[in-house]
């Protein structure tokens, strides 16, 4: 989700299990289940076949490619999926996903980004490398590839999405048949987050770093309060500053924003215009700095005064011109559209930025989908899963950054989180990278046991990992594709 609005941000007991009602009152059983026939089943000397073969044996499966990885066997599969759920006689599309096998011995981790797939075979889950397990990746439904043709777009909501998770659960569990977790970081997060809310029964347990939750769309004076306390005031003054000069200073980095579109093929057709751009990309700078960066680094934010070639260079380094041109927004154009029909997206009040900004109101998802998608937000879906992680749900684990915007607004546990084996952890002075090796030491060692647990592993078996026995520091931007990808702040 926004880097703000965005960056919105990971891991079952009984097989068969029917889901509780999604939205709309139709049931897991009747909506979301893969029919019998098509959950596949190995033949009898299915554990000694190739995993491939046996994949390839569940009806609905399609090969894409295979890529070395050292002790594993990596693959891109696709998975004929129902467009909707409630009614899969009408339409289908392929679903990409991977499959990073080690044995059908070990536990499986269920990952999702919430966005598109990433198909580098050396990307593990810090779940996947703490069970030493396999890791099933899937595509977001809408992201392109995995996007029906054509797309009806109010097809795209939370319980959709979590009924193809469900439906590709249960073609896979046949072949792996020892615990499953679920996990995803920011927007990642929330999805496994959902899915355990509509299919409670698939996961043994969920691993969710750094997920929003956006209880109220229009309450967000925690986001206020965040900014007003995070990090030391000195460092909260500068970047104030050097955001205001940003705006003082637009007409100059406006022509220069539009020579460079022009000399890199970049338009603006979705916003509007590049002024319209810089000003949301100046609105993602302070929001962006803390979701990537730590405190130890406020020393490279510029003097107020700097040139401009040094203003220039920092607002793009922190939040990315490209971020919101027409080739930057498409991308991600399924999860604004959801932002703002059903997941909320983050507003925050900048009175250091009065009498500067042009277009109010521009800083919200439906400035970034192109008009000819019908967008309505439909209010309710968040509370409805808010009460379910309070109430229901068990064997869970949310795991934030302290210093990160997205976790101002965090899943609340309930009362007896404690006897549901529920936990909410923060990272010292993290940032949108946080994860179980930064939690103090007491908090580390008990969501690594939780996790184990969960994944039915006994510690002895785990393989070591020396990323799990210190900290992660500092936060490496080149492993967040969102950071690389220049992702703007409305995307967790």
């Amino acid at each position: 989700m926004r880097t703000s609005l965005r960056v919105l941000l990971a891991l079952a007991v009984s097989i068969g299990a029917v889901g509780t009602v999604g939205a709309g009152g139709a049931t897991a059983q009747a909506a979301g289940a893969a029919p019998a026939a098509l959950a596949g089943t190995a033949p009898a000397d299915g554990r000694t076949a190739d995993i491939k073969d046996r994949l390839l044996q569940i009806p609905g499966m399609s090969f894409v490619e295979e890529k070395p990885v050292n002790g594993y066997r990596y693959l891109v599969m696709t998975y004929t999926q129902p467009v909707d759920h409630r009614h899969p006689s009408k339409g289908t599309f392929q679903q990409r996903f991977s499959i990073l096998h080690k044995s059908t011995d070990r536990p499986t981790v269920f990952y999702t980004s919430g966005y598109d797939l990433s198909t580098d075979p050396n990307r593990r889950a810090e779940p996947t490398r703490i069970v030493d397990g396999n890791q099933v990746s899937l595509e977001y439904r809408f992201f392109t590839p995995s996007r029906p043709q054509p797309a009806d777009w109010s097809k795209l909501d939370i319980w959709q999405a979590a009924s193809d998770q469900h439906r590709l659960y249960q073609a896979l569990k046949p072949v792996y048949g020892k615990n499953w977790l679920a996990t995803g970081a920011s927007k990642g997060g929330m999805t496994a987050t959902y899915y355990r809310r509509f299919y409670p029964h698939d996961m043994n347990g969920t691993i969710a770093y750094v997920a929003p939750n956006d209880v109220v769309n229009d309450e967000d004076s925690a986001y206020d309060r965040f900014f007003a306390a995070v990090g030391d005031k000195a460092c909260r003054t500068q970047l104030n500053s050097v955001q205001r000069e940003a705006l003082l200073r637009r007409d100059e980095i406006v022509a220069r924003y539009q020579k460079w579109a022009d000399a890199n093929g970049k338009t603006f057709k979705v916003v509007g215009s590049a002024d319209k751009a810089y000003e949301n990309v100046v609105l993602d700078l302070v929001w962006a700095f803390w979701q990537y960066h730590l405190q130890s680094e406020c020393a490279s934010v510029p003097a107020t005064k700097a040139s401009t070639d040094v203003l220039y260079k920092f607002i793009d380094d922190i939040s990315g011109f490209d971020a919101y041109t027409d080739q930057g927004l498409q991308r991600f154009t399924p999860y604004y559209y959801q932002a703002g029909t059903e997941l909320g997206a983050p507003t925050f009040n900048s009175p250091h930025l009065k009498g500067l900004l042009r277009y109010p109101g521009i800083y919200q998802p439906r400035s970034y989908v192109p008009r000819d998608i019908p967008m309505k937000f439909r209010p309710g879906a968040m509370a409805d899963v808010d009460r379910w992680v309070r109430n229901d749900s068990r064997d869970m684990l949310f795991v934030y950054g302290q210093n990160d915007p997205w976790s101002a607004e965090p899943f609340r546990l309930g009362k007896d989180a404690a006897a549901r084996h529920d936990y909410r952890f923060y990272a010292p002075g993290g940032n949108h990278g946080s994860n179980i090796s930064q939690l103090v030491a007491d908090e580390r060692a008990t969501a690594t046991a939780e996790v184990l647990r969960w994944a039915g592993v006994a510690p002895a078996a785990v393989q070591k990992d020396e990323k799990l026995a210190k900290p992660l520091a500092p936060y490496d931007k080149k492993l967040d594709r969102t950071v690389v990808d220049r992702q703007a702040t409305l995307r967790p």
